[in-house]
């Protein structure tokens, strides 16, 4: 299996690291759409079409934060006279690429149990389903979309072919995708920045991501932001290159100031640059990463794209211009018209095809109807139980596993001979405390990055057509990235076909505090989940309606009367953490906390994007099949 690559990889990161992409504006919705086509039925409580707080929604955390904060959990347990030959902990990407590369190796026979705590399978790979004027509109959920599927191991590889997603599948997903959808891989298409005004935001449009690295125009569109004349000036001598800010170092002591020195210090100590533009600066950062400049030293941040690589002298200048003229080659993105929740269907009918009897596979895996009735029947091989959170794992006597769980309220064991423990790393301590003091410590150590991710149905585009832009950045608003959902005709799912139509829009937030702080990364993410919980949904949608209101509102819009529907996805346990050079050894190998945490422990074994320190869908599957692998040998 070939090792991945690492966001700190320096030619992949500049080239955008997050793996998100951008779309344009609602022209470019107007796909090919058979008027005719029948969407599926909204069934009761059917969970993607839930609005309100989703993501980490009520039900769903609350046991499992009893364990964790103050060690309850019931006493006793119901034996649900169930052998499984695996039980898989966690329905997300890792936990079904489990169940399935398990069963490939044993046998269509395998008696499989996947328990998820959620209302919902996929893990940050879900939807979010609107349903209006007799049309259905996707929009993303969490995970966003397949970035570097040609980079794959061989096992992941074998995983997406057998789903039907081979690089020929994926190339006309390609051709689907609009030229001016930014979030869809069409990292060189114009997009907005908008900054708050008396009046309203002030969006200057043009193609961002390359005026970031230096692209010719760039020094105009500084000009228009509202901003003042001394701080466009060193904006676009630092954008540009046209002063060397580390030019009383010598190579080697350059080399080690942009290892050693943060990137916000870095902004503010040489280039003397105000708040307003390190924020301006720090929006990719903070929505690739979940954390802000004061966290990455200037190398790392260069490495996830981050501006300022001309203003290195003569070598950075050189490198700077070879990259703004590659920015849409940047970086290779694949994106669902729901993200990567189409992938978890195809997993999910691929083990359990009743729950979308009539579904056809990749072609129409965006509009099929799933009935969430059958993921648990009695007479299927695999079963997938929703609303269960498990709080318990051991080995116990009889060569076999233990695996207890609450289910609305109603505490149950399940025994198996293997357990694949698939949630994240930091609960699974809890689960299991026989495990050795060294690697629950290690289990420990990495803090998810937390994110909110919010769909919004406005009742037609037209306002956000005006904008001419697929993707609005906004340094000092809650969400930072506004965007068009995707509008990509794939799957079998047609995009709103013009402005008239109802269209979803997908903002995106990073809740960890941007500011400076002696504390580590790994605090500051903490802060964040501490803020995601601690905000209501009410509050989320009072951001919604100021920030949407003051964007559109010059182009005729109205929240009060456009905005039809809101769902947000707070994902408090977020995207798996990396490790940064400020706050963190380099470890041996096989020292890493990541690698001393994912220990098999007998019949139990760990499989996670926790486990790879990489926040990739590719590190979830092929976390999988090291975890299916140690327990088939």
């Amino acid at each position: 299996m070939s090792k991945g690559i690492s966001r700190r990889d320096f030619l992949d990161g500049i080239a955008i690291g997050s793996g998100l992409s951008m779309l344009s504006p609602l022209q470019l919705l107007g796909a090919t759409v058979d008027s005719e086509r029948s969407y599926p039925k909204i069934a009761d409580n059917y969970p993607p079409a839930l609005t309100g707080m989703r993501g980490s929604h009520k039900g769903s955390f609350e046991v499992a934060h009893a364990l964790a904060w103050r060690g309850e959990k019931p006493e006793r347990y119901e034996s649900t006279g169930e052998h499984y030959d695996l039980v898989v902990v966690g329905a997300g990407m890792s936990g079904l690429a489990a169940a399935w590369y398990y069963r490939q190796k044993v046998g269509n026979d395998a008696r499989i149990l996947l328990l998820d705590n959620h209302d919902d399978f996929g893990g940050h790979a879900k939807r979010n389903e609107f349903h209006r004027g007799g049309r259905m509109v996707l929009g993303i959920g969490g995970a966003q979309n397949l970035e570097n599927p040609g980079n794959y191991s061989e096992a992941a590889t074998d995983l997406l072919n057998a789903l039907g997603l081979t690089l020929d599948y994926l190339e006309r997903m390609a051709e689907n995708t609009p030229d001016n959808f930014v979030l869809g891989g069409n990292l060189g298409a114009d997009m907005g920045l908008a900054l708050p005004t008396a009046t309203g935001h002030k969006t200057v449009v043009g193609p961002w991501l390359g005026y970031y690295l230096g692209q010719e125009g760039y020094d105009s569109a500084v000009r228009q932001l509202p901003i003042s004349d001394a701080e466009q000036d060193r904006l676009i001598s630092f954008l540009g290159g046209r002063d060397d800010y580390l030019e009383d170092m010598s190579l080697f002591e350059m080399y080690d100031y942009i290892k050693s020195a943060s990137y916000n210090q870095f902004l503010l100590d040489r280039v003397k640059l105000s708040q307003l533009s390190i924020d301006i600066l720090n929006t990719r950062l903070r929505m690739f990463s979940g954390i802000s400049g004061w966290h990455f030293t200037v190398l790392e941040a260069f490495s996830y794209g981050a501006p300022g690589l001309r203003a290195m002298g003569r070598l950075g200048n050189l490198a700077g211009s070879v990259l703004a003229s590659m920015v849409d080659d940047a970086v290779d993105i694949r994106i669902f018209p729901d993200g990567n929740a189409s992938v978890a269907r195809l997993l999910v009918h691929s083990l359990i095809p009743d729950v979308a009897p009539n579904m056809n596979g990749v072609d129409d895996v965006a509009i099929a109807e799933f009935d969430y009735g059958a993921l648990d029947k009695n007479d299927q091989n695999t079963r997938l139980r929703l609303s269960s959170t498990v709080v318990g794992v051991r080995e116990s006597t009889g060569n076999q596993v233990e695996i207890d769980y609450v289910q609305h309220g109603a505490a149950m064991r399940a025994t198996a001979e293997h357990c694949v423990l698939a949630c994240y790393n930091g609960l699974i301590p809890f689960l299991c405390p026989q495990l050795p003091e060294a690697q629950k410590e290690a289990l420990g150590y990495g803090v998810k990055v937390p994110f909110v991710y919010a769909n919004v149905l406005l009742r037609d585009g037209q306002a956000f057509s005006k904008l001419n832009a697929s993707l609005i950045e906004c340094p000092m608003d809650t969400f930072l990235w506004v965007s068009v959902a995707p509008p990509v005709s794939t799957a079998g799912y047609q995009p709103p076909r013009s402005p008239s139509d109802p269209m979803a829009v997908f903002m995106m937030s990073a809740p960890t505090p941007p500011g400076k702080s002696s504390a580590t990364a790994r605090d500051m993410t903490r802060a964040g989940r501490h803020q995601i919980y601690s905000t209501a949904f009410a509050d989320y949608e009072a951001d919604i309606r100021r920030q949407l209101q003051s964007i559109l509102g010059l182009h005729g819009f109205d929240h009060e009367t456009d905005i039809i529907a809101i769902t947000v996805n707070r994902l408090p346990h977020g995207y798996a953490y990396e490790y940064l050079a400020l706050h963190d050894p380099d470890w041996p190998e096989g020292q890493a906390p990541n690698e001393i945490g994912r220990a098999q422990f007998g019949r139990i074994s760990i499989a996670n994007s926790d486990s790879e320190a990489r926040a990739y869908m590719d590190a979830a599957f092929d976390a999988a099949w090291r975890a299916v692998n140690e327990q088939t040998q």
